[in-house]
């Protein structure tokens, strides 16, 4: 297995209750990442980490194979990287040992199987330890102000920037939470899915939509109704 996608999901989320499970378009949010995996061709096996009893059957009853997360692996304090150590490590002991790990969140549903293939396929053509999926910044932090001690304005970076034209300043991006690709060994030395050398994938803001509340999540139903109807 050259690929292994990991899903993370964790029962007690807080924002929206549920919501790795919660009906988005007829079916449960992580059913979209867990379908993105095995729809790419390069992904060898779909795990998701879960602590919870219900999330595990909804997951591998849409195809993914469940590594039961301790439940000290899944408190608001865990921390990503020890539940896809702990993966891993099941991993291992089963005589698994992917070369790479390709993280999916269950909050990004309208990421899909060729966004997850061009990825990939990016990350091979660029030799590269790492990749992480971004979108543009739509807010330019050029633009941004800070507080200072007595209270005033203070530019974040230079008061020239905040009259520039946004086309004279330089491309600004944000992780957006959908793809991460790495070196499974690279990943377990740095303990990190930024590492330098790492490359990009560019996704659209539409594509990026995070699910962490009932917002996003009407937001993510009229976008896949409305794909529904174009291509219907």
């Amino acid at each position: 297995m050259n690929y292994a996608a990991l899903i993370p999901a964790r029962g007690g989320s807080k924002g929206l209750p549920r919501k790795n499970i919660i009906d988005l378009a007829g079916k449960p949010l992580i059913a979209y990442s867990i379908e993105a995996a095995l729809g790419c061709a390069a992904v060898g096996g779909v795990y998701v980490t879960t602590d919870d009893a219900e999330i595990a059957s909804v997951s591998v009853q849409h195809g993914a194979q469940h590594i039961a997360r301790p439940a000290a692996l899944a408190t608001d304090s865990a921390s990503t990287f020890v539940a896809i150590e702990h993966a891993i490590a099941v991993l291992a002991e089963q005589g698994q040992k992917p070369a790479h790990i390709v993280l999916l969140q269950p909050t990004s549903p309208l990421r899909d199987a060729r966004h997850l293939a061009e990825a990939i396929a990016a990350y091979e053509a660029a030799d590269a330890p790492a990749l992480i999926s971004v979108c543009e910044e739509e807010h330019h932090p050029y633009k941004n102000f800070r507080v200072d001690g007595s209270g005033r304005l203070e530019p974040l970076f230079d008061a020239a920037s905040l009259s520039k034209p946004r086309q004279e300043l330089p491309k600004i991006y944000r992780q957006n939470g959908a793809i991460y690709i790495i070196r499974t060994e690279t990943l377990l030395r740095e303990k990190s899915f930024y590492v330098a050398g790492c490359v990009p994938y560019v996704m659209s803001a539409a594509a990026s939509v995070d699910v962490d509340t009932i917002e996003d999540l009407h937001r993510c139903e009229e976008m896949l109704e409305a794909s529904k109807k174009s291509t219907g």
